[in-house]
């Protein structure tokens, strides 16, 4: 395998009683090749957990970023990678991981076979475990405590979220796998999987980012820097550098969108084009028009929003 795309973990594995592995945990994670160390620690922390119906191995791995998840194990390397900065968002191969990740009971005490937590539950109750989730993707910090950055509830964060220094994630701020921020950034809305934001941007509370997941899609949307998106806004197409998204106003690819300062058309009227080719462009503002209810859009002078810098540092 080239080094140069190549990531290595080692760490522990959980697996429940019918052989399902169920996570991956990885305290030791570089790029190249995978180095030799002593397992006599993690080996300390291995064998059964009678409560959970599970039992602890330790795992060795080294993954090629190019190639698609071979197993749950890989799978977890990857998103682990993502959450240490060690690679960006889409640029690894995360073909078919959703076949790789199992459903998973996330309780108190750790991952269970979710047959198992059903089944178990009383002794579970006897032991204040309690079933926190059921999804196939665990919350970010359960595995990665990213550095220097603020996560208000963590249940809203998934391992897999890429995360720079300065970067807060308020509690109804939402980031995705595979998606994340390339700086200091307020994040009070979605993030949606494939989705980066530029440094010193801002997502208003209950502002949605549309990702890839969702309709078959396949254009990414990302944002630039210094761009704000209000409050209850949506977007579905990218933004570039100081731009303003309007509070309460969704544009998708389709939205039709007046330009207030272009030059008249034959008939006088403004030009009127499709949200999507306006896509990444920079100093752009759109607004609702409150009387009309069109989007309208115009070029705009100057940066974007400027950051609390007391709140990022």
């Amino acid at each position: 395998m080239s080094n140069a795309r190549a990531v290595w973990g080692i760490g522990l594995t959980t697996i429940a009683a019918d052989g399902t592995v169920l996570d991956a945990w990885f305290p030791q994670i570089g790029t190249g090749e995978i180095p030799t160390v002593d397992l006599t620690e993690l080996e300390g922390q291995t064998g059964s957990d009678e409560r959970r119906n599970v039992r602890i191995e330790t795992v060795q791995l080294q993954i090629d970023l190019d190639a698609a998840p071979a197993s749950t194990a890989d799978a977890y390397l990857r998103l682990h990678a993502l959450s240490h900065l060690l690679v960006r968002p889409n640029e690894l191969n995360l073909d078919g991981i959703f076949g790789r990740l199992p459903n998973v009971a996330w309780t108190t005490a750790g991952p269970m076979h979710p047959a198992d937590a059903a089944r178990l539950q009383p002794q579970m109750r006897r032991h204040s475990i309690q079933v926190q989730g059921l999804d196939k993707f665990p919350r970010l910090t359960d595995y990665v405590q990213p550095e220097g950055v603020r996560i208000a509830d963590a249940s809203r964060v998934r391992l897999g979220a890429y995360l720079s220094p300065g970067t807060t994630v308020m509690h109804e701020g939402f980031v995705n796998f595979n998606a994340g921020t390339l700086g200091a950034v307020m994040v009070e809305g979605r993030i949606s999987q494939g989705v980066v934001v530029g440094a010193n941007s801002d997502i208003g509370g209950g502002a949605s980012i549309m990702g890839t997941l969702s309709g078959g899609g396949t254009v990414r949307v990302s944002i630039g820097e210094r761009t704000l998106l209000g409050a209850n806004a949506g977007l579905g197409i990218a933004l570039g550098d100081d731009c303003i998204l309007e509070a309460g106003v969704y544009i998708t690819a389709g939205s039709k969108v007046v330009l207030v300062d272009s030059a008249n058309t034959a008939d006088g009227g403004k030009r009127i084009v499709k949200a999507s080719e306006l896509s990444g462009h920079n100093g752009l503002l759109f607004w609702r028009n409150s009387v009309s209810g069109a989007i309208e859009a115009k070029q705009r002078a100057g940066v974007g929003v400027t950051l609390n810098e007391a709140l990022h540092a």
